[in-house]
C-alpha cells in the first residue's frame, strides 16, 4: 500500500508540473522563446486566487475563473509589451527579457505582498477529506487535481489538433514566413499562445497553491525550473511529451524523497536536466528542429 500511496502522490504531482511543462512548451514550439517568467505567472495567479477567496469572499467556481482570466491577461500584456518588440530581434535577446520579467514579477510582488509567506486556504477552495478504495485512501484534492490536468490536457490537444485555430498554430510553428504568406495573423496566434499557456498557469496555480498551501513572492521560481526541465525531459515544443516529462519528473522527486530525503530532490533534477542534455537533447518526444542557412 506504501507504494501505491507513493504512486497516487507522484501522479497529483506530475499533474502540476505536466500543466506548467505544457506552457513552455507550447511557447517555445511557437516562437522558439524559453518563457522564464512562466513560473512567476503561477506566483501572481496564486495571490489572486488567494485575495479572491479571502478579501472578496468569492465562491470557489468564481474564483478559479477570476484566477485563470488574470493569468492570461497578465500573459497577454507580457507578450505585448516585453517579448513582440524584440521578436526579430536575437533570441538571447528575448531569453534575457524573459529573465528580466520574471525578476521583475517576483519584486513587485514582494513590494506589494511582502516577503513573508501566507497561508492559503486550501479549504476555502477544494473540499476536504478522503476517498478509501480499499486499504488505499484517496483525497479530494489529489483526485480533482489529476482530473482537472487530464481534462486540460485533453482540450489542449483538442484544441491544437482539431480546430482552426489549432491549425494555424502548428503552421506558424513549422514556418512562421509561409504561414503568413498563406493569410495567417501570426501576431494574433502568438498572442493567442501566450494565452491559452497562461490559462493552463492558472489551473496550475490553484492546484499548486492548493496542495503547498502557501504563497510567497519566490514559490514559482522552482516550480518553473522544475516544469522546464519535464519539457525538454519530453521533449520541448511536444504537448505528450511535457506531460510525459512532468509524470516522469514528479516520479524522480518521490522516489528520491523515500529513498535518500527531501533535500536531494532538486539535484536530482537537475542531473536529469544534464544528462538529456547530454545524451539525448530533442528529448523522449522532440524531433530535431532543421535551420535554413
Amino acid at each position: 500500500m506504501f507504494v501505491v500511496n507513493q504512486m497516487i502522490n507522484g501522479l497529483e504531482l506530475g499533474s502540476i508540473y505536466a500543466l506548467v511543462a505544457l506552457g513552455y512548451s507550447m511557447v517555445y514550439g511557437i516562437v522558439r522563446l524559453l518563457n522564464f517568467a512562466h513560473g512567476d505567472i503561477i506566483m501572481v495567479g496564486g495571490y489572486i486566487a488567494f485575495f479572491s477567496l479571502t478579501a472578496f469572499f468569492f465562491p470557489p467556481i468564481v474564483a478559479a475563473l477570476v484566477t485563470v482570466a488574470g493569468c492570461t491577461l497578465l500573459a497577454v500584456i507580457i507578450e505585448r509589451l516585453a517579448y513582440r518588440p524584440l521578436r526579430l530581434a536575437p533570441r538571447l535577446s528575448l531569453l534575457i527579457t524573459a529573465i528580466g520579467v520574471s525578476i521583475l514579477l517576483q519584486n513587485l510582488a514582494q513590494i506589494a505582498f511582502s516577503a513573508d509567506g501566507a497561508h492559503f486556504p486550501a479549504e476555502l477552495l477544494l473540499p476536504r477529506g478522503t476517498v478509501s478504495i480499499g486499504a488505499v485512501s484517496l483525497s479530494y484534492t489529489a483526485i480533482i487535481t489529476i482530473v482537472a490536468s487530464i481534462c486540460s490536457m485533453a482540450l489542449l490537444t483538442f484544441l491544437v489538433q482539431k480546430t482552426k485555430f489549432g491549425k494555424a498554430m502548428r503552421a506558424v510553428s513549422e514556418d512562421r514566413e509561409a504561414a503568413q504568406l498563406m493569410g495567417v495573423n501570426v501576431n494574433n496566434v502568438i498572442t493567442f499562445t501566450f494565452a491559452v499557456g497562461a490559462a493552463l498557469a492558472g489551473i496550475g496555480a490553484l492546484l499548486y497553491s492548493t496542495q503547498i498551501q502557501l504563497i510567497m513572492p519566490t514559490i514559482g521560481g522552482m516550480l518553473g525550473l522544475t516544469a522546464f526541465v519535464a519539457a525538454v525531459l519530453g521533449g520541448i515544443g511536444s504537448i505528450p511529451g511535457a506531460m510525459i516529462g512532468g509524470y516522469l519528473i514528479a516520479f524522480l522527486e518521490v522516489f528520491v524523497i523515500v529513498t535518500i530525503g527531501s533535500r536531494w530532490t532538486d539535484g536530482a533534477v537537475f542531473l536529469i536536466l544534464i544528462l538529456v542534455l547530454m545524451v539525448k537533447p530533442t528529448g523522449i518526444m522532440g524531433r530535431p528542429m532543421m535551420e535554413k542557412v
